[in-house]
């Protein structure tokens, strides 16, 4: 076994693979960018080097420097994780031409595997459903225009080089086939270094199923079951199950028999994914190969109760697999829950800043587990993917892994930063999650323009919690009082005692219990029997609470007050639609138009570049191009004014 490993990647992953290199007894080498200088992954390793500056291609993927760190501390082999050099053929080779070893498969079956269009031949040959499409990358618009109406639409692009989400677009009808080839092209080539596109046929209301395999260099090779990772926006997975809900026994067993078959016809060794797209009518296809750890594996972890990555590193060192496919045994329920730094209610662009307040729900082996590679103090910057932490659960079954889940992202508390929760929550709470009625497309249908959590229609959880610290904060054992919540007036009754109250909120009484004190950032309590956690944010003489992807904030006040609140004009937002700004801190990597210019709504104007996303600024009215006061290779802040229309 091998006794000194580095790890070329960073933030909650490099902390992950950490943990079980350390758990095995084998040093760990840590590799840094001089954004990263005080990195929990940095922190946690036995050893770390600086490799360069924050730019990801002076640093994680600068190939050589990670390399050349690799021999002069010692270390025997290289971990990937994913992104980054992880499914680079060229990365893999070189670690083996230094007589290191590559803690993933072949630098032969990465190259084969990683090019789409040679994976899906390759599947095609071995009898794999594969989509309906071209066999060759798009050389131009007018090849493309020909591909479209061979195949007809809708149909989806993808980079050929591609994983992640990253140059991929759906194209619905020929109107929308120049933009997106360009977009494309331009985002593969930022995010791989190839811009190849190539088109397949776009199946609607499709399931994201995949599989994942474990084989080693002696040919054996296994499945551990599938994952659920239907619930995507803009094609990145945002929620993922294991096992799922939405197929049956027997394609469970087909898919899987199908994956190992793929992996043995191209002598795949190590841990990896055979995704499927799967129609209504259970007709699955070939969609890709992913050579490399997922994002989503520990609800196969916590389901099989094999750890992947430590199998990983066994199959590196030469070891035959320890299992056989009559030894995998799957229990209970377990779902993920990525969490993102950016913000809803912007469309979910991303959040930059330092993060002052970090609260993670305490972990519990075997049901709760987090996977992050934030401390309290971090900053998020543009320069890296904005996922900070994974929050995973396990249950019995389904319903009690929701309940979980819901729980545990209620009890994490982040604050100096924007953060996905509130999203992730109302989407748990949601029917269509209760039902299991989701596909590709919900997301992005559903919360195309974004999410804000809103004021429940029933606010009672919110006055019961805002009267219940007001009497504690001010040692009231009985009380009467008004509680704002929004544009509405609640008048209170609270009797207290040792942390137990009856509320009554107009006809409706509340019993609530809670060890809650002044000062607590997190208010825990029993509301009727059943358990619940809000969030706390103090400001000033206002309270807003945050929960299952609600948001309400609540004042004390007496009833004349509330009167004149209630009924007080609300102010009517200025119109700032001549204004273009800035969504996010990011590069300028293309500006559309000229001053001077007519553009329709809903035309790029430009398009910035921030946590290796291209976003599309757009008008949001027909007009002319007064000022453009920014040019391609420009830095802008979030709020920056980019240009002004007529």
């Amino acid at each position: 076994m091998f006794k000194k490993v580095l790890i070329a990647n960073r933030g909650e992953i490099a902390c992950r693979i950490t943990r079980t290199l350390q758990h095995m007894g084998i040093r760990v080498v840590a590799v840094y960018s001089e954004a990263d200088e005080e990195a929990l992954h940095v922190k946690m390793a036995d050893e770390a080097y600086l490799i360069g500056s924050a730019p990801v291609y002076e640093s994680y993927l600068n190939s050589q420097s990670i390399i050349k760190v690799a021999l002069q501390c010692g270390a025997e082999a290289i971990h990937p994780g994913y992104g980054f050099l992880s499914e680079n053929a060229d990365f893999a080779q070189a670690v083996q031409d230094e007589k290191l070893f590559f803690i993933g498969p072949s630098p032969n079956v990465i190259k084969l595997m990683g090019d789409k269009l040679c994976a899906k031949k390759l599947a095609g040959r071995a009898n794999i459903p594969c989509l309906p499409g071209i066999e060759k990358s798009l050389k131009d618009l007018i090849e493309a225009e020909k591909v479209a109406r061979e195949i007809g639409y809708p149909l989806m692009m993808k980079a050929v080089a591609g994983g992640g989400g990253k140059g991929m677009r759906i194209v619905n009808d020929p109107s929308g086939l120049a933009e997106a080839l360009k977009g494309a092209m331009s985002e593969s080539q930022a995010s791989f270094g190839d811009e190849r596109i190539f088109i397949e046929k776009y199946i609607d209301s499709a399931r994201h199923i995949e599989i994942q395999v474990l084989a080693d260099h002696y040919g054996n090779v296994i499945h551990l079951g599938e994952r659920e990772c239907s619930l995507q926006r803009r094609h990145q997975k945002v929620i993922e199950e294991a096992p799922s809900s939405s197929i049956s026994p027997a394609l469970r067993q087909k898919m899987g028999d199908e994956a190992v078959r793929l992996a043995k016809a191209v002598e795949y060794s190590s841990a990896g994914t055979v995704e499927f797209v799967v129609d209504q009518s259970e007709n699955f296809y070939f969609l890709e190969m992913n050579t490399r750890l997922q994002v989503e594996h520990p609800t196969t972890e916590m389901i099989t109760g094999i750890n992947i990555v430590e199998e990983m590193v066994r199959i590196a060192a030469g070891e035959p697999l320890r299992f056989r496919q009559e030894d995998i045994r799957f229990s209970g329920h377990a779902i993920e829950a990525r969490i993102y730094a950016e913000d809803s209610s912007r469309g979910f662009l991303p959040s930059i800043g330092r993060i002052v307040s970090y609260l993670p729900p305490l972990q519990k082996e075997g049901e709760l587990r987090l996977d992050s590679g934030i401390q309290e103090g971090d900053s998020i910057t543009s320069f890296y993917d904005p996922l900070i932490a994974k929050l995973i659960v396990r249950q019995p079954n389904r319903n009690l892994a929701r309940d979980a889940l819901l729980s545990g992202l209620d009890g994490f508390y982040i604050r100096g930063i924007e953060t996905n929760i509130s999203f992730l929550e109302s989407l748990i709470e949601s029917s269509f999650f209760h039902q299991g009625g989701f596909n590709t497309t919900t997301l992005d249908i559903l919360y195309n323009e974004g999410f804000t959590p809103q004021v429940p229609e029933h606010p009672q959880v919110a006055v019961a919690t805002a009267a219940m610290m007001y009497c504690i904060q001010h040692h009231f054992n009985r009380a009467e009082m008004t509680i704002l919540v929004g544009r509405g007036a609640h008048p209170v009754k609270v009797a207290l005692e040792n942390g137990r109250a009856e509320v009554k909120i107009g006809h409706e009484t509340l019993v609530v219990e809670t060890p809650w004190k002044p000062g607590d950032i997190l208010f825990s309590g029993v509301f009727n029997g059943h358990a619940m956690t809000l969030q706390l944010d103090l400001e000033g003489i206002k309270n807003t609470l945050s929960w299952d992807g609600h948001k309400a904030t609540t004042c004390v006040v007496n009833s004349h007050v509330a009167d004149l609140m209630v009924y007080m004009p609300i102010k009517q937002k200025p119109d700032t639609s001549r204004n273009i700004i800035a969504p996010m801190p990011g590069l300028i990597i293309e500006v559309s138009v000229c001053e001077g210019e007519f553009v329709k709504a809903g035309q790029s104007l430009m398009i910035i570049e921030a946590m290796k996303m291209e976003n599309v600024i757009r008008a949001s009215r027909d007009g002319s191009i007064e000022k453009v006061y920014v040019q391609k290779g420009d830095r802008v802040n979030l709020d920056q004014h980019l240009a002004t229309m007529e």
